[in-house]
């Protein structure tokens, strides 16, 4: 999964996730990749239009986005 997220990050291109959040439902987002740190991202969500953090090991699938920069 790190890798696969900093490949995304050095490409600079957008991501959906599938994660678990902190009720541990299963969500899916489309991300704008800002950096690494530790066990965590820090990205842009498109689906809340704000910034935010997720944890690396709540994240269950990575895969590039279907909508692009342009189009978000």
């Amino acid at each position: 999964m790190l890798r696969e997220l900093k490949r995304y990050l050095a490409a600079d291109q957008l991501v959906d996730v599938i994660y678990l959040d902190r009720q541990g439902e299963t969500s899916k987002r489309t991300l704008h990749l800002q950096s690494i740190e530790g066990g965590s991202i820090k990205a842009y969500c498109l689906s809340r239009r704000a910034p935010r953090v997720f944890k690396i090991d709540n994240i269950l699938a990575i895969y590039p986005a279907s909508v692009t920069k342009k189009e978000a």
